[in-house]
């Protein structure tokens, strides 16, 4: 199916790049954000960004493909000034990545910078072909399966009224076939929605029929979009893990905090900005980060007055956010 492109481009370029941030998976990741806040195929009640915005299924265009690579260029040569290292080019944008309907040609004119190239999916858009073509062009892929029941699906993923739960697994199911590169999963176990014998069961049989190089069962480690959002107890992951052994799948955890190493360039504003609009910040990490750049927490302090950024508590801890146009 081909889709015209629809032509609203953002104006707003200053958060397409953020990092390099650490990786549990991909070590040194230069994240892209090609999806302005907060626009998702889904509305996952676990997400750290907050709730989705606008629910769209439909790709079109938010950024132009040639600001999206001069933004990464800029972004690659301030982080080599530094010395510093990259080792993935990750798409983990504000909302769903595929909904860029020029996603295949950013990719296309990434690649003479000469690194890998990853996207993070929930996989709602896969059974679209030209989603499918688009993703075919990246070196590491992960998609989201949190449950294959539609009522646990609907629970957890709250997704757009017209998706198709059989549909979107279909569309794995044949873009597993179909892809050369690393194909990952993810699952994020949430307390007393999808850690149930039953949802953990239907997920890893179906991940076990695609064969992907491995899958990662994530808990919530960072401010979630609803309360009382919790992890499963540790016996319930570790039930989880040995179930989907039994199946022969290569799995790991996603449960312990990536680190604290992330990177801030020249403008510290805009470096606390760009990363905490996908990636919650811890209050030591805040701290460690206006250390290397020399300022102080009035910066903070500003940001928040300025309500630019957030602050909330999870699990006993203080993080930092980028503020959303309705939060």
């Amino acid at each position: 199916m081909r889709v015209k492109k629809n032509i609203e481009v953002m104006n707003d370029l200053s958060t397409i790049t953020f990092g390099p941030v650490p990786s549990r998976r991909l070590g040194r990741s230069l994240g892209i954000n090609n999806i302005p806040p907060k626009v998702c195929s889904y509305s996952c009640l676990y997400c750290q960004v907050g709730r989705t915005l606008r629910l769209a299924v439909e790709p079109r265009e938010f950024y132009r493909p040639d600001e999206i690579r001069h933004q990464v260029s800029e972004r690659i040569k301030a982080v080599r000034k530094r010395d510093e290292v990259i080792d993935y080019l990750t798409f983990v944008p504000d909302g769903e990545p595929t909904l860029d309907i020029n996603l295949g040609e950013v990719i296309d004119i990434l690649r003479p910078l000469g690194m890998k190239i990853a996207v993070i999916s929930n996989a709602s858009l896969l059974w679209r072909q030209e989603v499918r073509l688009a993703l075919h062009k990246a070196d590491w892929v992960s998609v989201k399966v949190d449950a294959v029941d539609e009522h646990f699906w609907r629970r957890i993923n709250r997704p757009h009224s017209q998706l198709i739960i059989d549909r979107i697994l279909d569309g794995i199911r044949l873009f597993a076939t179909e892809y050369s590169g690393v194909l990952n999963t993810e699952t994020m176990l949430v307390q007393g929605l999808n850690d149930n014998r039953e949802s953990m069961t239907g997920v890893r049989d179906f991940i076990a029929s695609i064969h992907p190089s491995k899958a990662y069962l994530a808990v919530p480690t960072r401010p979630t979009a609803e309360k009382n959002i919790h992890p499963p107890t540790e016996e319930t992951i570790v039930s989880a893990y040995h179930l989907f052994k039994k199946k022969t799948i290569n799995v790991e955890y996603l449960i312990e905090y990536e680190g604290d190493d992330f990177s801030a360039g020249g403008n510290i504003t805009d470096d606390l900005i760009n990363i905490t609009a996908v990636h919650p910040l811890r209050e030591e990490v805040v701290k460690g980060l206006l250390q290397k750049s020399g300022e102080d927490w009035k910066v903070i302090e500003n940001l928040v007055a300025e309500k630019k950024l957030t602050v909330t508590s999870y699990r006993g801890r203080r993080f930092y956010m980028r503020r959303l146009a309705r939060q």
